[in-house]
């Protein structure tokens, strides 16, 4: 497994990274036998950082990760997330704090190396959506990280990098923050580049580009579309994070994809895999995973390497017809 550095940590991170969400949901759904084949099949591969958050299976996934991690004698990098209630935010290092405690006696660990906001950033506050002031302001989201890190509970500060591009870019441009999780796939890639005019989907540009300036570290989150872009298979638990889209929409433009470059390059998952590890900016690329062959199909991709450039050319083209739309 090949490692990237980690924005300005200077850490070197495996370039896959295993996500313990709900969507492949394997540290939640699954037995203990199959819990403990993922989290051995991922470590053998190499990977040295499982990322997870309070809100996966509601803490579920934190506490599975607190006895397959000891009972394998792992010592991976772990980073999780916290979400705030944004109808009550009258303290909110504090409801930082008493999150991040919950999730520290579910993982059975005194600190974790990256904690991250779950929330989506923008300019009016509401459901869950947080503005650059509740995030940069005083006492505000980056506040109550620095006083966790000066605890030596946390090692680094992160973000969740959907909502609105302008207020995402502002908050990494504070420099306060050392990672973003950026929804990036070779359906949706406007965080690193910009796309034709034909192009839909919901335009979350100059994230990267930000990132890049700043030494933040990009872990690309989504690459398989909450599993629309990997299989024709469906769990239930597929969910679309972002605007102008839908999860048919998504289906349609997965199919102009695989039609237009066909499975050459290995299976759709290995393929977009690929795609997200062809761009240099990104640090690290989050999978989940459903089944057990998920893993080692992901950890032959990476053994694969970036996409040749007459594939991404291909896909260049379905962007400029919105995938055969235009």
């Amino acid at each position: 497994m090949k490692q990237r550095t980690f924005g300005r940590s200077g850490i070197q991170v495996s370039e896959v990274i295993f996500g313990a969400g709900a969507v492949g949901g394997i540290l939640i759904y699954k037995d203990d036998a199959t819990k403990r084949e993922a989290i051995r099949r991922a470590l053998a591969g190499g990977i040295n950082w499982i990322d997870t958050a309070a809100q996966y299976g509601n803490g579920k996934s934190e506490a599975a990760l607190g006895w397959l991690l000891p009972e394998a004698g792992a010592t991976p990098h772990v980073s999780t997330k916290f979400g705030l209630d944004v109808a009550n935010l009258k303290d909110i290092p504090a409801q930082i704090e008493a999150s991040l405690l919950a999730s520290l006696a579910r993982l059975k660990r005194p600190s974790v190396d990256l904690l991250q906001l779950h929330n989506r950033i923008g300019t009016t506050p509401g459901g869950r959506v947080m503005t650059v002031e509740q995030i940069l302001g005083k006492n505000g989201v980056a506040d109550g990280l620095e006083r966790l890190r000066e605890k030596g509970l946390i090692r680094h500060m992160g973000i969740t990098a959907i909502g609105e591009a302008g207020a995402v870019c502002e908050v990494i441009g504070s420099k306060r923050f050392d990672s973003a999780q950026v929804y990036y796939n070779l359906l949706n890639p406007s965080a690193g580049r910009r796309m034709p005019g034909a192009w839909t989907g919901h335009d979350l540009g100059g994230i990267i580009a930000a990132c890049r300036a700043n030494q933040v570290a990009v872990m690309a989150i989504r690459i398989f579309g909450a599993g629309v872009i990997a299989t024709d298979e469906r769990t239930g638990r597929e969910s679309v994070l972002t605007a102008n889209t839908s999860i048919p929409e998504e289906e349609r433009k997965t199919k102009a994809v695989f039609d237009a470059i066909g499975t050459g390059e290995g299976t759709r998952a290995q393929i977009a895999l690929r795609f997200v590890l062809s761009n240099p900016d990104v640090s690290c690329a989050v999978i989940g995973s459903a089944e057990l062959r998920h893993i080692d199909e992901a950890l032959q991709a990476a053994e694969m390497g970036p996409l040749p450039p007459r594939v991404l050319a291909r896909l260049d083209v379905l962007y400029e017809s919105d995938f055969g739309r235009a």
